[in-house]
């Protein structure tokens, strides 16, 4: 008997492409971030939390409540993300385990609609809501480790303790991200395999424009920067003198 096409071979076909190319591209961002982090827009905000963090140190403990209240924001976005992603977790389980017979799935998708396929599809989608979750709530327990740190008064902690806690922070801010993009992805695939296939191409493309960073990391505390200070420091003492100079005539 000769080999016939059938709908249920799109699903063999458009959907491990559409993931291989999602694997692809985050794995090439992460050999960027980490080779060549002035290339990512990754790199380059980390370089400007790293800044901050430090600018933040330079004003008395007391003072900090402008660097308390920019990490409750960050931690009130992340709360947010994870109860959100636990939510639609819980949803998609109550839709897998009542799941039966669709009119929709079974008449207007083009590709498989057994019920071996759905619940993978749901599996998958549950799988990266989770993933998801988990690093929406690490990013949540470094950035409270984070405002502890930075509380604390001036001189008893190492700059790069918590920058380190600030940077851990934003990785996994960046992989809850990751992961909500491909529950995105998969979620089209419960309307087929041809508009899980295009939605993994047009995010992808998305997310290259992005992600790619063109600007010039920002020297934060360099020498050029100190001279500039220096140089108005000058200007301002001797307009100074020079007032003062007058008044004694």
């Amino acid at each position: 008997m000769g080999w016939t096409w059938k709908e249920e071979h799109l699903d063999l076909i458009l959907v491990p492409s559409g993931l291989s190319i999602m694997c692809t591209y985050h794995l090439f961002l992460l050999y960027r971030y980490l080779r060549h982090p002035q290339l990512t827009a990754i790199g380059y905000e980390n370089n400007n939390k790293n800044g901050w963090v430090r600018k933040m140190l330079l004003i008395e403990p007391k003072e900090r409540g402008l660097a308390l209240s920019v990490l409750s924001g960050q931690l009130s976005a992340s709360t947010s993300l994870s109860s959100i992603s636990l939510v639609l977790c819980s949803l998609i389980g109550a839709v897998l385990s009542n799941s039966s017979g669709n009119f929709f799935t079974d008449r207007f998708i083009l590709g498989d609609t057994s019920q071996s396929t759905s619940s993978i599809k749901y599996i998958m989608i549950i799988s990266c809501f989770l993933l998801a979750f988990v690093c929406f709530v690490q990013t949540t327990r470094h950035f409270v480790h984070a405002g502890f740190l930075i509380s604390m008064p001036a001189g008893d902690v190492p700059v790069e303790c918590i920058q380190k806690a600030v940077i851990r922070g934003s990785n996994f801010w960046a992989a809850g991200l990751g992961a909500l993009y491909f529950a995105t992805t998969l979620l089209l695939w419960i309307f087929g395999p041809i508009p899980m296939f295009i939605g993994a191409v047009a995010l992808v493309m998305i997310l290259h424009f992005l992600d790619i960073n063109k600007e010039p990391m920002i020297g934060y505390g360099s020498k050029s920067g100190n001279g500039v200070l220096k140089k108005i420091q000058q200007d301002v003492n001797s307009v100074v003198g020079g007032f003062e100079h007058n008044g004694r005539k």
